[in-house]
């Protein structure tokens, strides 16, 4: 059944997320003008964000709350709501829209709002990385860390952003060597990057974990072993999943990754700055999510 539309619900906007191009409050404001519905608009600034959101929630106390955002913006959000009674739902806003694809939410204003009213609930899982830092959809060591962390310096939002940070990013590729504690083994591999997967797609539309499901209580870890401009513009581009033999995946609920040398490390879009050690364990089903009704 879906959510009853009349519940309490806290839009959390971050007007620093993608082009601007929607004028979010405004299409809120638009959508609920003829409903019987309850809700605020509280907007980031940018300034102590995570402070100003547990203070707002536990003032206004929604039971949905609403990141209009990136991927950055719902992962800050929904750290704030593990293990609570409150639902997460996504407008997808941002230059990076991942989670909202993975659930299924399309970046259609309407469509998106509609899911906020009339979507139902899941509940999926969490990754605890490093006793703490929270994920709920894709994080990584190695190569596309770096890509992160050159985009976020960047001034150029979108794929063209993306694809021109790529390149300058390949030059710069190297192997690193990695001793993984997994499933009772000790394994040792030579990789770009290795990437800690909670779910299946990066914003960027890739496919890097066809076999992912979040709510599995499992994640997978991909190893990328080979890597060329060919594989890079596959996973910029088109959309495909990368060819076996460029990686291995592994099933797990918990892994020990250790680095020769500190290397790239992001959480779910945001960069983390650089690491030689990650600690992984899952914990199943401690977000609540709204996805469209059609969802399997």
């Amino acid at each position: 059944m879906p959510d009853n539309a009349c519940s309490k619900m806290l839009f959390i906007i971050n007007p620093s997320s993608g082009t601007g191009k929607t004028n979010w409050k405004q299409e809120i404001v638009n959508f609920f003008k003829d409903k019987h519905a309850s809700y605020e608009i509280f907007e980031l600034t940018g300034k102590e964000d995570k402070d100003e959101i547990k203070k707002k929630l536990a003032e206004y106390k929604p039971y949905k709350v609403i990141a209009v955002g990136g991927d950055g913006t719902v992962k800050m959000v929904a750290e704030e709501l593990l293990h609570t009674e409150m639902i997460l739902g996504i407008l997808p806003a941002g230059s990076a829209n991942g989670m909202a694809t993975e659930l299924g939410i399309k970046d259609e204003v309407q469509e998106a709002l509609d899911v906020i009213v009339n979507g139902k609930t899941q509940k999926i899982d969490v990754l605890k990385l490093n006793d703490k830092n929270q994920s709920i959809h894709l994080s990584d060591i190695g190569l596309n860390a770096m890509l992160v962390r050159y985009f976020e310096k960047g001034n150029q939002r979108g794929m063209l952003g993306y694809a021109k940070v790529m390149f300058k990013v390949f030059l710069k590729k190297r192997l690193m060597r990695l001793d993984i504690q997994v499933n009772g083994e000790n394994i040792s591999r030579a990789a770009y990057m290795a990437v800690i997967a909670n779910a299946r797609t990066y914003g960027t539309g890739a496919v890097i974990n066809p076999e992912g499901n979040i709510s599995d209580g499992k994640f997978e870890l991909i190893i990328m072993r080979k890597l060329n401009l060919v594989h890079l513009f596959r996973m910029l581009v088109s959309h495909k999943p990368f060819s076996q033999d460029c990686i291995e995946t592994i099933h797990a609920e918990k892994a020990v990754i250790i680095s020769a040398k500190k290397n790239h490390f992001q959480v779910d879009g945001e960069y983390c700055g650089k690491t030689d050690k990650v600690i992984i364990e899952i914990i199943p089903s401690s977000l609540k999510v709204l996805v469209p009704l059609l969802n399997k």
